[in-house]
This record gives C-alpha cells, sequence and structure tokens, in this order.
C-alpha cells in the first residue's frame, strides 16, 4: 500500500485538506463524465428526430445515444472505484 509508510498521527491539517480536495476532484470527474454523456444523448436524439429520413444521420444518432450511455455508465464506474480506494486508504491511515 502505498500509505503504509505513514503514521496516522503524524497526519496535520494539510494532509487531510488534501484528502478533501481529492474527494471534490472525484465528484468534479463524475460531473464532467455526465456533461459528456448528456451531450452525446442531445446530439443523438437531435440527430434521429431531424432527420427521419436519411438513415446515414439515424445511425449515427443511435451511435451518439450508445456513446452517452457509455460515457455515464464509465463514469460512474471510475467514481465508485476511485472512492472506494480512497475510503480504504483514508480508514487505514485513521485507524
Amino acid at each position: 500500500m502505498p500509505y503504509s509508510k505513514i503514521n496516522p498521527n503524524d497526519m496535520i491539517l494539510r494532509d487531510h485538506l488534501a484528502y478533501d480536495r481529492t474527494v471534490l476532484a472525484n465528484e468534479r470527474t463524475l460531473l464532467s463524465y455526465l456533461r459528456t454523456a448528456i451531450a452525446f444523448f442531445a446530439a443523438g436524439g437531435t440527430l434521429v428526430k431531424l432527420f427521419p429520413d436519411e438513415q446515414g444521420m439515424v445511425n449515427l444518432g443511435f451511435v451518439l445515444l450508445a456513446l452517452g450511455g457509455c460515457a455515464a455508465i464509465v463514469g460512474v464506474w471510475r467514481t465508485i472505484r476511485v472512492t472506494r480506494h480512497l475510503s480504504k486508504a483514508y480508514e487505514e491511515l485513521d485507524d
């Protein structure tokens, strides 16, 4: 573990604030993934709705809708994974 050399009693306010900044950065990253997913959903839905007679545009629209779903899933998965890792590392320091 990267934190195995740190004595929890030696942690100061700066260390706790660094953890908080990392948590906030993780939340900003999730919001970025979700913003991208919404943009893909909007673009895909627009193409499907505006060009129903052009099969190429409809196909592109559905690809963008799928990419939006993938971006949302990846963002949530990554956030959960990083949050668990941070929580585990922080709990080890506080024990």
